[in-house]
């Protein structure tokens, strides 16, 4: 075997090239990875193979170029095993699949590292990962299965054409001195939205650019098939009404797939919200100045009401900039699936529902890690083994739906899973043989599900390389609620349990109800809010050992009073002199009695630093409309029992 080569980047020439080409191909392993586990399902999907190749050849284009030598080779090796597959000289099986996966990895390893020295993250020097064992079995893969498969059934999709735009890559990287390749069209609509198997591709009529009886050529041939001018159009636009309309048809979803395909740097994107945030303010500080009088309000009012719905528009949209669909990262979790349950020779079907649902784009970054976390534990502990289910009933195959969707203003993601559920005495036994907590401790049943979210709690007995430690679960909590969220858990043992993740649309700008208590102000997010009202003192109950209660339409809400706990002088003691605002998070609500109620506004969250990172009640500050600054609540932490 021969030894490993190692790849020296140029920093000083190849950093721009590769600041522009790195994104393209991480893009392009995720496309890989979630087809090949719509081929695991659906062999005969001609349309996800040939995307799959298309990833593979730009990627040994780009790395061709900027003699990246190891990657370059890898990606030829795996190419020609797929060539072999689109010639129907191999079968796709669980090996095959492995080994496209593997080398996904081992590429996305490569890049990452070049990334991090591109960036100054790491000290610029050589790149070595194992590559030889792996392109060694791609070997042994396409020689030991060199007979020509059986041919595919009549409703597969037929042999794979030549690609226009593979061939195109490399002469565009000698002419534009830059790796970026052009993307077809149907890369965007192969990934599948759930683990369950696909349909194959129906055959579909190769586009008029394309030759309609050529053979599929093979990886070497592709490179040299045909000259690097693009395709012709299917009609000139002034061939008819027809062609006219053609035309114009495929120049909108050109136009279309060009602006969905625009990259901004995410320093810029920052800078826009943060500028738009500051707009913000300064426009409510101008209309609440106490140096405009009666008159100069009253001329004003037209032009500061077309200025509101301006910033209004542009704070709308450029927070839509922020919003991105937590698509990419649920799909990510059927490679968890799938690698766990292997492990674990366990059966399981993933099913994704409302993968387009959009959240903060900061939020999706932080909520990958809990929900790899989670998916994990559901495969693991959630699920029995095959055998196990059919003794008691179950199918042998597991079910685990993970799920996004809006509910109160807030998003709220979910992992079901039909397993054993959660025992209740088990897990409290656990915590006591582990000294978490007391023997003679009562506990309701929300709190004794919350005990897996103590550090070093676990119920695995042996230790492996997916649990078994207890570390994970009192992160899960953790990172959720650096986010302003909230994890709650359901749980029916033998029928499963259901984890809900509530989040905040949002990090950088909210609608918030400001109110006074004393001197001091605070917010609370609107989206938290229920009503707010007067209250007559006979609505107010004393139950001991619980605080004061406060009877809102036959339902007893716990009642909190803001001068208590952040120790203000109020201007007002008694609830019927105040005023009371009910908010809620998840299923849990609390009553807030504050002095008074000053209106709402657009308020842009502002760090407030060291001096309140360990207040678990503030969320961040704000500047308002007169200039003063404000304290946002956190309303997931303020409705917790440990409030009152």
């Amino acid at each position: 075997m021969s030894p490993e080569k190692p790849i020296n980047i140029n920093i000083e020439s190849d950093a721009p090239l590769l600041q522009e080409f790195i994104p393209e191909v991480m893009e392009h392993l995720e496309n890989i990875e979630r087809g090949s586990l719509v081929l695991e399902s659906a062999p005969d999907d001609a349309s996800t193979l040939n995307m799959i190749f298309r990833a593979f050849h730009t990627v040994k284009g780009g790395a061709g170029f900027l003699n990246l030598v190891a990657i370059g080779e890898l990606a030829h090796q795996l190419e020609s095993m797929l060539d072999m597959i689109r010639q129907h000289k191999l079968r796709i099986d669980t090996n095959i699949i492995d080994l496209i996966l593997k080398g996904a990895d081992t590429l996305k390893n490569f890049f990452t590292e070049i990334d991090a020295q591109v960036k100054g993250l790491q000290p610029v020097g050589p790149i070595t990962f194992p590559t030889e064992p792996l392109k060694e079995r791609v070997r042994e893969a396409i020689s030991g299965q060199s007979a020509p498969a059986a041919p595919p059934p009549a409703a597969a999709a037929p042999p794979a054409q030549p690609e226009p735009s593979a061939p195109q890559e490399p002469a565009k990287a000698k002419k534009a001195k830059k790796p970026k390749a052009a993307k077809a069209p149907e890369e965007t609509n192969t990934t599948p939205a759930t683990v369950a198997p696909a349909e194959p591709a129906a055959p579909t009529a190769p586009p008029p650019s394309e030759p309609a009886a050529a053979p599929a050529p093979t990886s070497s041939e592709a490179a040299q098939a045909e000259p690097a001018a693009p395709a012709a159009p299917a009609a000139p636009p002034d061939s008819g009404e027809g062609g006219q309309r053609m035309d114009k048809a495929q120049m909108a979803r050109a136009a279309a797939a060009e602006q969905s395909f625009v990259k901004v740097g995410t320093q810029k994107l920052d800078m826009l919200v943060d500028l738009v945030g500051e707009l913000v303010i300064t426009q409510s500080l101008i209309a609440q100045s106490p140096h405009l009088d009666a008159d100069a309000k009253q001329a004003l009012a037209r032009s500061f009401s077309h200025l509101h719905r301006v910033t209004k528009e542009l704070q709308r949209s450029t927070m839509s900039m922020r919003m991105v669909p937590i698509r990419a990262t649920f799909q990510k979790m059927n490679r968890i699936v799938r690698d766990v349950a292997a492990k674990q020779n366990k059966r399981v079907q993933l099913v994704l529902e409302g993968e387009g649902t959009e959240l903060d784009r900061n939020i999706i970054e932080e909520i990958g890690d809990p929900l790899v976390h989670m998916i994990r534990n559901a495969v693991d502990h959630g699920l029995e083994s095959p055998e196990e289910r059919e003794a008691i009933g179950k199918p042998a195959e597991g079910r685990i739906v993970l799920r996004a969707f809006h509910q109160g203003g807030s998003i709220i993601i979910q992992i079901q899973d039909d397993g054993k559920g959660l025992n209740q005495e088990r897990l409290f036994a656990k915590a006591v043989e582990k000294g978490l907590i007391s023997s003679q401790a009562h506990l309701t049943e929300k709190e004794i599900f919350d005990l897996i979210f103590l550090p070093g709690f676990s119920t695995a007995s042996t230790v492996t390389d997916i649990s078994g430690r207890g570390v994970g679960m009192d992160v899960v909590r953790q990172n959720i609620e650096k986010l302003r969220g909230k994890i709650e858990i359901e749980s029916e043992v033998g029928k499963g349990s259901t984890f809900t993740i509530f989040m905040p649309l949002t990090l950088a700008i909210i609608d918030g109800l400001i109110v006074s208590v004393g001197p001091e102000r605070y917010i609370l997010p609107t989206l938290s809010v229920r009503e707010s009202l007067r209250a007559t003192s006979d609505m107010l109950s004393t139950v001991y050992g619980r605080g004061e209660l406060l009877n809102v339409r036959g339902h007893f809400i716990p009642l909190l009073r803001l001068h208590d706990l952040f120790d203000v002088e109020p201007e007002f003691r008694r609830i019927e002199d105040g005023v009371l605002v009910v908010v809620e998070f998840g299923r849990m609500t609390r009553c807030i009695l504050a002095d008074r109620l000053l209106g709402k506004q657009e308020i842009v969250i502002k760090s407030l630093g060291e001096t309140f990172q360990d207040n678990r009640l503030v969320a961040g500050g704000a500047i308002l409309g007169n200039g003063r600054v404000g304290l946002i609540l956190n309303v997931a932490n303020l409705v917790q029992p440990t409030a009152c």
